[in-house]
């Protein structure tokens, strides 16, 4: 009776490290992608499917904003989130899958959704590429600074969320003259940094 009971704790053990390895495993590959990253036109995305390797598949998003995968035509990707796309995706699926457990990561980044725009008085206005981590003197740095005229104490973030445009002040003067690191916020993409000239 005793090496019964023990049997039955091992299996009961062991299920129950597999359920906590299989949500790690979960958790782990949602993780991948940014959860404010905004999918765009031109982006390439990688559709996982678990336990469905010939669902899986990478493909790029179209001119029309939508994305093609198996079992799943015309799914709309653009404004939406990498893990906004996969519960859609889930929905379309758990027609044909029983319970889908969906993972969508962007693997190439390309349209204006994953860029920072930065205008105004710099020394090269353009679009810079974003990546996760990348600051507001991360910005300024790959214009090559601020140009002759710029209006540094001015400047301000343009940034969409939640569907408004809200304008964000930044004083870039106390940022590159003295190093006060509480002006170096972080961005997100499709920010758009605005460096207005000085006024005489």
């Amino acid at each position: 009776m005793k090496c019964k009971h023990l049997v039955v704790c091992a299996v009961a053990g062991l299920a129950l490290s597999c359920a906590s390895a299989h949500k790690t495993s979960l958790s782990d590959n949602e993780a991948v992608a940014a959860p404010d990253y905004i999918i765009g036109p031109g982006d390439t995305v990688q559709v996982f499917v678990w336990r469905n390797p010939e669902l899986t598949t990478t493909v790029p998003v179209r001119p029309d904003g939508k994305i093609s995968t198996p079992l799943v035509e015309d799914m709309t990707a653009v404004g939406k989130s990498p893990s906004r796309l996969a519960r859609d995706m889930e929905t379309v699926l758990s027609k044909y899958v029983k319970s889908p457990q969906v993972n969508v990561i962007v693997t190439q980044p390309v349209s204006a959704y994953s860029q920072v725009r930065v205008v105004g008085q710099v020394k090269r206005p353009s679009a810079v590429a974003y990546r996760e981590g990348m600051t507001l003197l991360d910005a300024v740095l790959a214009v090559d600074g601020l140009a002759e005229f710029a209006a540094p104490k001015r400047a301000h973030l343009v940034r969409n969320e939640n569907g408004k445009r809200t304008a964000i002040k930044v004083n870039l003067q106390a940022l590159l003259d003295r190093g006060d690191m509480s002006e170096n916020l972080p961005l997100r993409p499709g920010d758009v940094l605005v460096v207005p000239e000085s006024r005489f």
